[in-house]
């Protein structure tokens, strides 16, 4: 009788230890951002290294403290896109990262197909939001708009090990 009810406080454990752990992967780190109007949704200008910010509306987003590139949000703009790119970087090579199923505004597989497609252009929000991440803000031809974190080269060398080299700027706890 004791090996059973051990075996049943094991596989109950596992089980509580499994839910909590899947909870705090897709929910328990997400929070709401505060939307802060004209400053939320912002773009590389071709000539310049300031970002300014583009018309938007029914702006939503999430982040995470965990990772930074948990940053999710999506907005709709009235501008087309031979207007912002007549203005600001492309963003070669966006992909879209995942996100979790309940922040249902963002689609990344139907964005990366609208991406490779042509039916949606990709730019560059800011470098270096956080040490080798930058922001990249995607809009259709509809002019649905999505922003994510994505690493860029320093970031990519930095977290897999690779010696970061002179390119990259110094991390921030080392230039202390």
């Amino acid at each position: 009788m004791k090996g059973k009810l051990l075996a049943i406080v094991i596989l109950v454990s596992a089980a509580a230890a499994g839910g909590l752990m899947y909870y705090m992967q897709i929910y328990g780190f997400y929070y709401d951002v505060e939307p802060q109007p004209g400053r939320d949704v912002a773009l590389l200008p071709i000539a310049g290294e300031t970002p300014q910010a583009i018309s938007y509306s029914g702006f939503r987003a999430i982040d995470a403290d965990s990772s930074p590139i948990r940053y999710r949000a999506c907005f709709e703009t009235d501008q087309s896109l031979d207007e912002l790119s007549a203005a600001f970087r492309a963003a070669e090579g966006a992909e879209p990262l995942t996100t979790p199923g309940w922040f249902d505004c963002f689609d990344e597989q139907a964005l990366a197909e609208a991406l490779s497609s042509g039916a949606a252009r990709a730019y560059l929000g800011a470098k270096n939001i956080h040490y080798g991440v930058d922001r990249i803000v995607a809009v259709t031809k509809d002019g649905k708009g999505y922003v994510w974190h994505a690493l860029n080269d320093c970031g990519r060398k930095s977290y897999d090990g690779t010696v970061v080299g002179e390119a990259c700027p110094p991390r921030p706890e080392a230039a202390k």
